[in-house]
C-alpha cells in the first residue's frame, strides 16, 4: 500500500510538468506569430512611408513642374507702355529708390530705344538663348580640364618633397577640406543659380560686385600669361620629332665653348668635387670652372628657346618662332570654344581623360627605371618635424587655391550652364577625388624619373629636383635624353604638358567671355558677335602675350606669374565666404540651395552638405585670411633664378608687378563706393538698397521676405511692382504655392 500511495504523486508530477512545458512552448510559440505580425506591421509601416516619399517626390516634380511653367511665362512677359506708367503710390520706399537697371545702367537708353521703335527692333539680330551643358558629365570634365593643370605636375609633388614629404598631405587634405571643397561648391553653386557668368552672378549683392569684376581681372591676366607655356611646350614637342633630341649633346650652334655633355659634366663635377677635397688653395679656381660650365639642357632652354637676355630692362627683340607658336596656340583656343559650351564640351572628352592615359604609360617607364625607389622615397618618405613649420601649412593652403583654380570666376560661368536642378555636390566631392589623385599621381611620375638620373649623375635627389618651368623645361627633359628611345618619351611628355595646359586655357578664356557676354547680354549675345568677340579677347591676350616671347620675355612672364594671381586669390576667397554668409545670408543661400537639389541628396549627403554652412560662415574665411597674412609677413620680393646666378628685378619692375596685383581687388571697394554714390537715400537705405539680391521668380524661396527682395526679369530690369509685406502682388511670387503661404503669413501677422 505504501508503495502504491508513493508512485500516485510522482506520475501526477510528471504529468504536470510536462503540460507546463507544453504551455510555455505553446507561449513561446505565440511569442514568435506576435513577433512575426509585428515585424510583418513594421514591413508594412515602412513600405507605407516609403510611398509616402514616393508621393512626396511625385509632388515635388509637380511644383517643379509648375515652377517651371510659372518661370517659363514670366520669361514670355513683356512690359507695355501703360503698365510702365502706373501710378507708384503703393510701392514703398525701396521701390522708389532702385535703379531700372542692375547690372549695366549704360545699356537702359538702348533698350528703350529698341522697345520704342519697332523698326529698330526688327533691324537688330536676335537674342540667342543662353546654353546648358548637354550632358552632366560635360561640367565635370570642364571642371576637371580646368583646374587640373600643370600646378599638379609641376608644383604639386616639388611642395610634397620640400615640406616632409608623406607628411605633407596632413596639411594638404585639412586644406581640401576647409577651403578646397566648401569654396569651389559655393561659386559652382552660385553660378548654377543665378544662371550667370562671373560678374553677374553677384547680383545677389549688387554692393559687392566688384567681386566678379576682380575675378574677371584675374582670370585675364591668367589668360594673358598661360599660353606662353603653351607655345613653350610647342616649341619642345616640334624640336622632339629628331633622331636624336638637340638638348642631349653640346654640338649645336648655339651651345657655348663651356657647354659640356652629360655625362662629361658628370665627371667634371666629381673632378671638380675631389679638387676641392685634395686643397683649399685652388678654391676661386675650382668655383670659377663650376659656374663656367653649362650643361646642353639648360643652355636650349636659356639660349634656343628663350634666347635670355641680361634682365627685365633689355626686352630684346622678339623671337618669331615662339612668337609663331604662341600664334598657333591662340589659334587652337579660338576653335575649342568658338562655338559655345557645346562644341568645347565635346573638345573635354579627349583633353581633360587623355593626359590621364599618358601619365600613366609615363608611370609605368618611370617606375622601371633603375634609381626609382630614390626618388619615390624622397617624394613619400613622411619628415613628421616639418608640420612644426607655418610655411608648409602656407604652401598647403595656396596650393589647394592654385589647383582648385579658387576666385577666377571660371568655376562660377561652368556651373551656370548646368540646370537648375543639377546635383553639384557629387561632383564637387568627384572632382576633389580626382584632383588630388592626379597630384599624387603627377608625384610618382616625376619623382621615379628624377630617381633614375640622380642615380645616373650621382648627385642627390636636391640637385635635380626643380619646380615650374624649370622642371618641365629643363629637369625633365634631361632625365629624357638619358633614356632609351628618348625622342619617344619626349614626345610623350609634352603632348601630355600641351593638352593639361591646353584646357585650362580656353576653360579659362570661356570663363572671361561668359563674364562679359553675361554682363553685356543685349550687345554681345546676338548674332555673330559673341563669336567676335571671342577673337577679339584671343587677339588683344596674344599682342600682350609678345612681350613674353622677347629675349627679356621671360622675366615679363615671372612678374605675371608672381603678383597676377598669387596670394590675392586668397583674399578674394576670404570676400566670396563673407559676403555670402553675412551679407546674402548663408540660411538663405542653403535654401536655395535645397531648392535646386535638395531632395535628390541621400540622408548622408544632406548632412554633409549642412556643414558647408559653418564653413562658409566660420572655417574657410578665417583659414583663408590666416594663410594669407601668413605668407605675407613671409614676403619676398621676386627674383630669377638661373642655373649659374639669380637675378634681382629693379625696384621699379616690382612697382609694375604690385599694379599687376593691385589691378584686380582694388574693384572691390571701388564698386563698393560707386554703388553708394549713385543710389539715393540716407546711408542705411542705400546699403539695404545696394545689398538687396536681385532674383527672378523661379529663384525666390518659399515663404521668401518679398520686402527684402527686388525682383528683376530677364534683361535685368526691375519689375514695375516691389512685393513688400505691406504691398503684395501676385504676379511677383514665383508661384502659386508660394503666394498661399505668404498672405497666409501675412493673415497670421
Amino acid at each position: 500500500m505504501t508503495g502504491i500511495s508513493l508512485n500516485i504523486p510522482q506520475t501526477t508530477t510528471s504529468d504536470s510538468s510536462e503540460r507546463e512545458r507544453e504551455r510555455e512552448r505553446e507561449r513561446e510559440r505565440e511569442r514568435e506569430r506576435e513577433r512575426e505580425r509585428e515585424r510583418e506591421r513594421e514591413r508594412e509601416r515602412e513600405r507605407e512611408r516609403e510611398r509616402e516619399r514616393e508621393r512626396e517626390r511625385e509632388r515635388e516634380r509637380e511644383r517643379e513642374r509648375e515652377r517651371e511653367k510659372t518661370y517659363d511665362e514670366t520669361t514670355n512677359y513683356k512690359h507695355t507702355g501703360s503698365e510702365m506708367d502706373e501710378p507708384k503710390e503703393d510701392t514703398t520706399w525701396i521701390s522708389e529708390k532702385l535703379p531700372s537697371k542692375v547690372d549695366n545702367p549704360e545699356v537702359t537708353s538702348t533698350d528703350t530705344t529698341v522697345t520704342s521703335s519697332s523698326g529698330s527692333d526688327r533691324l537688330k539680330p536676335k537674342l540667342k538663348k543662353r546654353e546648358v551643358w548637354g550632358k552632366k558629365i560635360d561640367f565635370l570634365l570642364a571642371c576637371v580640364g580646368f583646374s587640373v593643370g600643370l600646378g599638379n605636375v609641376w608644383r604639386f609633388p616639388f611642395l610634397c618633397y620640400r615640406n616632409g614629404g608623406g607628411a605633407f598631405l596632413i596639411p594638404y587634405f585639412i586644406a581640401v577640406v576647409v577651403c578646397g571643397i566648401p569654396c569651389f561648391f559655393l561659386e559652382v553653386c552660385l553660378g548654377q543659380f543665378m544662371a550667370q557668368g562671373g560678374v553677374s552672378a553677384w547680383k545677389i549683392t549688387p554692393l559687392f560686385q566688384g567681386i566678379g569684376f576682380a575675378s574677371a581681372i584675374i582670370v585675364f591676366l591668367l589668360n594673358c600669361e598661360y599660353n606662353i607655356i603653351l607655345s613653350w611646350s610647342l616649341y619642345y614637342l616640334f624640336s622632339s620629332f629628331t633622331a636624336v633630341l638637340p638638348w642631349s649633346h653640346g654640338n649645336n650652334e648655339w651651345n657655348s665653348e663651356n657647354c659640356t655633355n652629360l655625362y662629361k659634366t658628370k665627371s667634371v663635377n666629381s673632378t671638380i668635387s675631389l679638387l676641392a677635397n685634395v686643397t683649399a688653395d685652388v678654391e676661386d679656381v675650382i668655383s670659377n670652372l663650376s659656374k663656367k660650365l653649362c650643361d646642353p639642357v639648360t643652355e636650349f632652354w636659356e639660349r634656343k628657346v628663350l634666347n635670355l637676355s641680361s634682365g627685365v630692362d633689355h626686352p630684346g627683340a622678339i623671337k618669331w618662332d615662339l612668337a609663331l607658336c604662341l600664334l598657333l596656340a591662340w589659334i587652337i583656343v579660338y576653335f575649342c570654344i568658338w562655338k559655345g559650351i557645346k562644341s568645347s564640351g565635346k573638345v573635354m572628352y579627349f583633353t581633360a581623360t587623355s593626359p590621364y592615359i599618358f601619365m600613366l604609360i609615363l608611370l609605368i617607364r618611370g617606375v622601371t627605371l633603375d634609381g626609382a625607389e630614390l626618388g619615390l622615397k624622397y617624394y613619400l618618405l613622411p619628415d613628421w618635424s616639418k608640420l612644426r613649420d607655418p610655411q608648409v601649412w602656407v604652401d598647403a593652403g595656396t596650393q589647394i587655391v592654385f589647383t582648385y583654380s579658387l576666385a577666377l570666376g571660371t568655376l562660377t560661368a561652368l556651373g551656370s550652364y548646368n540646370k537648375f536642378h543639377h546635383n553639384a555636390f557629387r561632383d564637387s566631392i568627384i572632382f576633389s577625388v580626382i584632383n588630388s589623385f592626379t597630384s599624387l599621381l603627377a608625384g610618382l611620375v616625376i619623382f621615379s624619373v628624377l630617381g633614375f638620373m640622380a642615380k645616373r649623375q650621382g648627385v642627390s635627389i636636391a640637385d635635380v629636383a626643380e619646380s615650374g618651368p624649370g622642371l618641365a623645361f629643363i629637369a625633365y627633359p634631361e632625365a629624357v635624353a638619358q633614356m632609351p628611345a628618348a625622342p619617344f618619351w619626349s614626345v610623350l611628355f609634352f603632348v601630355m604638358i600641351l593638352l593639361l595646359g591646353l584646357d585650362s586655357q580656353f576653360v579659362g578664356v570661356e570663363g572671361f567671355v561668359t563674364a562679359i557676354v553675361d554682363y553685356f547680354p543685349n550687345q554681345l549675345r546676338r548674332g555673330k558677335r559673341r563669336e567676335i568677340f571671342i577673337g577679339c579677347v584671343c587677339i588683344f591676350c596674344f599682342f600682350i602675350g609678345l612681350s613674353m616671347v622677347t629675349e627679356g620675355g621671360m622675366y615679363v612672364f615671372q612678374l605675371f606669374d608672381y603678383y597676377a594671381a598669387s596670394r590675392i586669390v586668397l583674399v578674394m576667397t576670404f570676400f566670396e565666404c563673407v559676403v555670402v554668409a553675412y551679407i546674402y545670408g548663408v540660411n538663405r543661400f542653403y535654401d536655395n540651395l535645397q531648392m535646386m537639389f535638395g531632395y535628390k541628396l541621400s540622408p548622408f549627403m544632406s548632412r554633409l552638405m549642412k556643414v558647408m554652412k559653418y564653413m562658409w560662415a566660420i572655417f574657410t574665411p578665417l583659414f583663408s585670411m590666416i594663410i594669407f597674412i601668413v605668407g605675407a609677413i613671409s614676403y619676398s620680393e621676386l627674383d630669377y633664378k638661373r642655373k649659374s646666378l639669380t637675378y634681382q628685378y629693379p625696384s621699379w619692375a616690382i612697382g609694375v608687378g604690385w599694379i599687376l596685383a593691385l589691378s584686380s581687388v582694388i574693384w572691390v571697394p571701388i564698386v563698393f563706393i560707386v554703388r553708394l554714390l549713385q543710389t539715393p537715400g540716407t546711408l542705411r537705405e542705400r546699403f539695404v538698397i545696394t545689398t538687396m539680391p536681385r532674383l527672378q521668380r523661379h529663384q525666390i524661396r518659399e515663404g521668401e521676405d518679398m520686402s527684402k527682395i527686388c525682383l528683376i526679369d530677364d534683361e535685368g530690369e526691375v519689375e514695375s511692382h516691389i512685393a513688400t509685406s505691406s504691398n503684395t502682388q501676385p504676379t511677383l511670387l514665383s508661384n502659386s504655392m508660394e503666394y498661399e503661404k505668404f498672405l497666409q503669413k501675412d493673415s497670421n501677422v
